[in-house]
């Protein structure tokens, strides 16, 4: 009889296994926040780290690829922990605090002999916002225990009488300024200028940056009669400003314009009549008075350069550095000396007949034109800066240090060896080591 053979036991691995639980987000005792993924990061580092489990975040962030496909920066949900839980509590708690004290300090319980009035000054604000504030008139009647709102300083500010402002003029920054001396020079206080513009001891200006100064009414009211102009074919706003005799900030001022603001032909602007930079004397210049002829010379030579073409500050920019490099120069010690000097600007005429980008004398272009070997014309840009970067040359192989070498560009070599530097020639130095870190 042949042997009975038993039927093969089936393996557990064989037999239909139930259909897969998909774990539901563990529940977070104390809520939930937002992760945001790491490079390195994984779900399994995130779950370990966040004290869950890979399946509560894939069911929670509803991961179709099972969180395989993590990437740097995405933002997944995923369980507080005890402590962030009470940090915010205590956030939370000290807000609340904060509310109820601002409450506490905006409401005033009303006492024996209190009248609005009375209320209102003691708590310096206008009766007028304290009847506005809780719905009153002056004819209302108010009781001991009852609470009254006290509005804001601002809301008091309403209904005051508002104090006049100061009126401001425009004063540009020339060569050799000082913050001090611009003060003195427009007998606005040195903690009145920095207010003003924003400024503190520590800032550094430059030529044709525009600073508010304390003006008068009748020079405010001067300043607001305008004129007509046309734009044609080859104007900038600064080429008008300078045309027109009138400072940059004010023609942007009259016509709510920026620096920025493209201009195009046959545009209408409207040109300050009288504005001017503020200053006692037109023949003073940084504690100096200047004759006359020089001053009557600078005039000529700022109505030449206004009615000419002259390259933008980029162009300038450009031919400093290329013309620093043909000389030997250093092209940031360049580009920081014409930026003191003139912000790049070939208009630039100081009421010492400086010319320029590099704001040369005369007397300094003709030395520089001995040194070059030909005649440099002060009002054309290329020779122009070719002077400066000439004269710089002189200097940083003649003095010391860099330092002197650029307070003799200020100062006078000779000077500066004889004397050494005088307190405005040191914050000179400071403005253009400063632009040259910058360049």
């Amino acid at each position: 009889m042949p042997p009975v053979i038993a039927p093969a036991a089936v393996p557990p691995a064989a037999v239909s296994a139930p259909p897969a639980v998909v774990q539901k987000a563990k529940p977070a005792p104390h809520g939930w926040t937002t992760y945001t993924v790491r490079s390195g990061d994984n779900l399994s580092s995130i779950a370990d780290r966040t004290g869950t489990t890979v399946g509560a975040l894939v069911a929670r962030n509803h991961l179709r690829d099972g969180g395989s496909r993590l990437s740097v920066g995405q933002h997944l949900s995923v369980p507080k922990t005890a402590a962030q839980a009470r940090a915010e509590a205590a956030r939370a708690k000290a807000a609340a605090a904060a509310r109820a004290a601002a409450i506490r300090r905006a409401t005033y319980v009303v006492r024996s002999g209190d009248t609005l009035s009375g209320i209102a000054a003691r708590k310096g604000v206008s009766l007028a916002a304290l009847l506005k504030a809780n719905h009153l008139s002056t004819r209302s009647v108010i009781h001991i225990g009852q609470k009254v709102r006290i509005p804001g300083a601002g809301a008091a500010s309403t209904a005051r009488p508002a104090a006049s402002a100061p009126t401001t003029a425009t004063y540009t920054v020339r060569s050799g300024d000082t913050l001090s001396a611009i003060a003195a020079r427009t007998k606005t206080p040195l903690g009145t200028l920095y207010k003003l513009n924003r400024l503190s001891a520590r800032t550094v200006i430059h030529p044709g940056q525009h600073l508010r100064v304390r003006g008068t009414s009748a020079s405010a009211a001067r300043r607001a009669s305008t004129t007509a102009y046309t734009v044609v074919s080859g104007d900038t706003l600064s080429g008008i400003a300078a045309r027109k005799g009138v400072s940059l900030a004010s023609l942007l001022k009259a016509n709510h314009l920026s620096a920025r603001t493209v201009i195009h032909v046959g545009q209408k602007l409207r040109v300050p009549s009288t504005a001017k930079p503020v200053s006692p004397s037109t023949n003073t210049f940084a504690g100096r008075t200047y004759p006359q002829a020089t001053v009557s010379a600078a005039n000529r030579n700022r109505e030449a350069l206004a009615a000419r073409s002259v390259p933008s500050r980029t162009q300038t920019r450009a031919m400093i550095v290329a013309t620093a490099r043909r000389h030997g120069v250093d092209p940031t010690l360049a580009l920081a000396v014409a930026w003191q000097e003139s912000g790049w600007n070939q208009r630039q005429v100081s009421v010492a007949n400086a010319i320029g980008v590099m704001q040369v004398i005369p007397s300094s272009g003709e030395w520089a034109s001995q040194m070059v070997g030909r005649r440099l014309n002060l009002l054309n840009t290329q020779d122009n800066i070719t002077a400066g970067v000439a004269i710089l040359r002189s200097l940083t192989r003649s003095a010391s240090n860099t330092d002197q070498a650029i307070a003799g560009y200020y100062q006078g070599l000779a000077s500066v060896q004889k004397n050494g530097m005088y307190a405005d020639t040191k914050s000179y130095v400071k403005a253009v080591k400063s632009h040259r870190g910058r360049m």
